[in-house]
């Protein structure tokens, strides 16, 4: 395998199915993480065109909106899957709820990133303990956190490469494919939630504000990540 320097050299002027084409048939070891939101159905879409048993998960918290699970439900009987769900440790969660209550995250950065931890990170661990490449939806456009980002990353917590296809995408690409292709997209997109997160933690946003601004809105911008996609 090439550095991720080489790699992000050598696929600079690829498109995303490019991208996946190359890595879906020479490594059985890829994966796409999924939060049902636009731009992983777009992924979705592209991955299974490509190989229709391709390796795709989603992280279930306990805690999603119900038009998330309603997407799920509609994306595993479009394309005849079932999409691996990973939950979180029963026991983890209930020390959780111990020590911060119910809705003790939004009361300090440290509680909600341990709310995080618990329904997001340690799930994640064991989705990802044979993957060798992690394909994410993340795109630079994003937010303040992700704008340096790179079609390819060495992610060190997880020992793996990312790799983002749609980092360079615009919001109007993705939607643009959606439509296209009539991929089944999460309701709550039309509502003004352009990113979908946990309910208690995700909100609409108003026309000129970050469209990562509705998730954890009472942090500052620099904050505004759960620790999947850290450095």
């Amino acid at each position: 395998m090439e550095t991720i320097e080489e790699l992000n050299k050598k696929f600079k002027n690829s498109s995303p199915e490019e991208v996946l084409e190359y890595f879906l048939s020479k490594n059985n070891n890829i994966a796409l993480s999924s939060s049902f939101g636009a731009e992983d159905q777009v992924l979705t879409h592209m991955m299974l065109k490509i190989k229709n048993d391709a390796n795709i998960f989603t992280l279930d918290t306990g805690r999603l909106p119900y038009e998330t699970y309603d997407v799920m439900d509609r994306t595993n009987l479009k394309y005849n899957i079932k999409v691996n769900v990973f939950f979180p440790n029963s026991d983890n969660v209930e020390k959780l709820y111990q020590k911060q209550g119910i809705n003790g995250f939004y009361e300090s950065v440290e509680n909600r990133k341990n709310c995080c931890f618990v329904r997001k990170l340690e799930p994640l661990k064991r989705a990802l303990e044979n993957v060798d490449i992690w394909v994410t939806g993340l795109r630079a456009e994003q937010s303040i956190t992700r704008k340096d980002m790179q079609m390819f990353e060495y992610d060190e917590s997880n020992d793996l490469i990312k790799l983002n296809p749609l980092i360079n995408f615009t919001e109007k690409q993705v939607w643009d494919y959606i439509l296209k292709n009539n991929v089944p997209f999460n309701k709550l997109h039309s509502q003004g939630y352009p990113s979908i997160g946990c309910a208690p933690c995700t909100r609409a946003i108003k026309e000129d504000e970050d469209i990562r601004s509705g998730r954890w809105w009472w942090e500052n911008p620099e904050h505004k990540e759960c620790g999947l996609h850290q450095k």
